[in-house]
C-alpha cells in the first residue's frame, strides 16, 4: 500500500514541474529572444518481481516505481521577427544545415520541432546561430536577444549591459561614437561616412550542438565545454540574415503551453486523489481494522 503512496507523491512531484515549466513559458510570452523549454519526464527504473515457493522461482512481471521530471529542454525554434524600427534592435533569420555524415552531398531532414533522428535512434539538433556578448569576467555568453544601445564611448551593448563582441572575440566599438549604428545583412558595420563595410563585424556564434548549452536566465545561454557545443563563428556560407530594425519574439506556442499547463494540473489533482484515498485506507486499517 504504501509503495502506491510513494508513486503517487512522485507523480504530484512531477506534475508540480511540469506546471511550474509552462506557467514561465506563458510569463516569457513577450520577452525577446526567448526560447521556450519543455520539462522531460521518466519513470524510475523497473524492478523485476518474482515468487519463490518450495525453491523455485516464478517471474512474475516488472513494477514501476514512479516517475520523476528528469530535465527541461530548451527548444531553439526560430520566433517571429517584429519590426521595430530602431538602428539598434537586430534579429538573426537562420535556417542552418548539417550535412548527413551517412550521405555524402546531402543534409539531414530536421523536423519541426528542430531536431533529426537516426534510423539508430541518435537524435542530432539543428545548429543554432547567436550573438555573442561577454560579461564582466570575460565569460563569452550567447543570446537571440538583438536589442542592442550604444554607449558613449561607442561600445555596442546588449539588452543585459554586456559588451556585444565581434568576429574576432573583441568588444565591438564604433570607430566615431557619434556615428549611428549601421550593417548589413551578414552583420558588417557600415561605414557613415563611405556607406562601405567598416571591417567589423557583429560576432554571430554558430553552435552546431545547442542541446549543450546552458540557460542563465536573462536571455542568456553559456556553454560548459565550447568543445562539446561545438561553437564557431559564422562565415558567409552560413544560411543566417542580420536584420536591422526587427526584434526576434519569443517562439513560445501559447495554445499547446496552456494544454500542457491545464494537463499537469488534472494530473497533480489526480495523484492528489490517490493519496486521498490511501490516507483513508491506512486510517481504516489502524482505527477499525485494528480495533476488532
Amino acid at each position: 500500500m504504501l509503495r502506491g503512496l510513494y508513486t503517487a507523491a512522485a507523480g504530484m512531484v512531477t506534475q508540480q514541474r511540469r506546471h511550474d515549466t509552462a506557467t514561465q513559458n506563458i510569463a516569457n510570452l513577450n520577452t525577446t529572444g526567448y526560447k521556450q523549454v519543455d520539462s522531460v519526464s521518466h519513470a524510475f527504473p523497473e524492478v523485476l518481481i518474482k515468487a519463490m515457493s518450495g525453491g523455485t522461482t516464478t517471474t512474475v512481471g516488472r513494477l514501476n516505481t514512479g516517475v520523476f521530471a528528469e530535465q527541461s529542454i530548451s527548444q531553439y525554434l526560430q520566433g517571429d521577427l517584429i519590426e521595430s524600427g530602431k538602428s539598434t534592435d537586430f534579429a538573426l533569420s537562420t535556417e542552418l544545415q548539417m550535412e548527413d555524415p551517412d550521405n555524402a552531398g546531402s543534409y539531414l531532414a530536421f523536423d519541426r520541432s528542430g531536431k533529426y533522428v537516426s534510423p539508430d535512434g541518435e537524435v542530432t539538433y539543428r545548429p543554432q546561430a547567436f550573438f555573442t556578448v561577454q560579461d564582466s569576467e570575460g565569460n563569452n555568453l550567447y543570446t537571440r536577444n538583438g536589442s542592442f544601445t550604444v554607449s558613449p564611448t561607442g561600445e555596442v551593448l546588449s539588452a543585459g549591459g554586456f559588451n556585444v563582441l565581434d568576429a574576432n572575440g573583441n568588444p565591438l566599438r564604433l570607430t566615431e561614437p557619434q556615428d549611428s549604428l549601421k550593417v548589413d545583412g551578414q552583420g558588417n558595420l557600415i561605414n557613415n561616412a563611405t556607406g562601405l563595410p567598416s571591417g567589423a563585424r557583429i560576432g554571430i556564434s554558430i553552435v552546431n550542438k545547442p542541446q549543450e548549452l546552458v540557460r542563465d536566465g536573462n536571455g542568456v545561454f553559456h556553454a560548459d565545454d565550447i568543445a562539446a557545443a561545438d561553437i564557431r563563428y559564422s562565415a558567409a556560407t552560413d544560411n543566417m540574415q542580420v536584420r536591422q530594425g526587427f526584434l526576434e519574439n519569443s517562439n513560445v506556442d501559447a495554445t499547446q503551453v496552456t494544454v500542457d499547463m491545464n494537463a499537469a494540473y488534472r494530473a497533480y489533482e489526480a495523484n492528489q486523489k490517490v493519496i486521498q484515498f490511501y490516507d483513508s485506507s491506512l486510517q481504516k486499517a489502524v482505527n477499525e481494522v485494528g480495533r476488532v
